[in-house]
């Protein structure tokens, strides 16, 4: 009785789960330009990609931050936190931010109080309608929204997904360029197998969860993906995500479609890797867009919402090298 008063008393307006914080009603933030490699800021090749520059995002509001996907649809980008948050903006050619926006998800698997009632992992843009898929981890569930994130639109937990534990659902997700949707979680696969749990659905989840089949990623050593995208050509394009000796690094994958099939055990091939002493933090977004002839490849980070780690925004062209040639 003596706890309920006390509740009552200090917080006399509740009336049932409170929120996560929100990004509040100011959407400035700040871009501030970054190295490849700060030892050497001339430097722009790492593996079989160009670096063609980037950003540190800044903003006073405490709420900025924790990024764990983007899209790129014309000049606009969408970055999505684990939070729920959502930050839109146009960035031009001399790297100057216009009409920023902050906003929150309409709806989701839950609105309680902390973090993991939300955490929305990952994001993908239907090319043909302009919805919007998200991925929850904890809740191992996508829902689908309409082109302006003003509305749910549906959503479903599928079957094959409600074995994966807490916190390592899918992380990386993406729509397929013929119809469908393809996932690869944290989690191990099931029993047997190696890697890391992949799902291709044949059409719309929410339609029939049940059509498609199981897939196993086999992630660079010591990794685990972290998010996922289509390139132009139609080769997906993985990123995966180690943390060892307080320390993240990063590696590129690029998997042949072909080669994945029911049962199959995928493992791409490595591109490059973002580590000490070049620029490094937790990179857990990633996306691809085309200009020109270039394809161009988008990278964000999630600073978990602390001091020692930065929200960055890099930018760099696919352009592949000889083996030997790589550095």
């Amino acid at each position: 009785m003596i706890c309920t008063l006390l509740f009552l008393l200090f917080v006399p307006e509740w009336s049932g789960p409170a929120r996560i914080p929100l990004l509040g009603p100011d959407p400035s933030f700040t871009v501030e330009p970054v190295a490849l490699d700060p030892r050497d800021p001339q430097r722009r090749r790492v593996g079989d990609l160009v670096y063609l520059g980037g950003v540190r995002l800044k903003s006073r509001d405490p709420q900025f931050g924790g990024f764990s996907a983007l899209t790129l649809v014309g000049d606009r980008f969408t970055l999505l936190s684990d939070s729920g948050d959502i930050v839109r903006f146009r960035l031009d050619s001399q790297w100057q931010v216009h009409d920023q926006s902050f906003a929150e998800l309409p709806d989701g698997p839950s609105t309680g109080w902390e973090k993991r009632d939300r955490d929305s992992e990952s994001m993908s843009v239907d090319p043909n309608t302009g919805a919007i898929w998200v991925g929850f981890e904890n809740y191992n569930a996508f829902w689908r929204y309409d082109p302006s994130f003003a509305r749910a639109e549906a959503h479903v937990a599928p079957p094959a997904m409600q074995g994966w534990p807490v916190n390592m659902g899918p992380e990386a997700m993406m729509l397929l360029p013929r119809g469908g949707m393809v996932t690869i979680g944290e989690v191990k696969p099931w029993r047997g197998h190696k890697g890391r749990a992949g799902i291709v659905f044949a059409g719309d989840p929410t339609v029939d969860p049940r059509r498609g089949f199981r897939f196993d990623y086999i992630p660079p050593v010591n990794s685990s993906p972290s998010d996922m995208t289509l390139l132009p050509d139609g080769r997906w394009l993985i990123l995966n995500r180690r943390f060892a000796w307080f320390r993240f690094s990063n590696v590129l994958t690029i998997v042949d479609p072909a080669e994945v099939k029911p049962g199959a055990q995928v493992r791409g091939r490595e591109i490059a890797t973002l580590e000490a002493p070049l620029i490094h933090d937790n990179f857990e977004g990633v996306t691809a867009t085309q200009e020109g002839r270039a394809t161009v490849i988008w990278l964000v980070s999630d600073d978990n919402q602390l001091p020692v780690q930065r929200s960055l925004l890099l930018k760099f062209r696919l352009d592949p090298v000889a083996q030997g040639d790589r550095n």
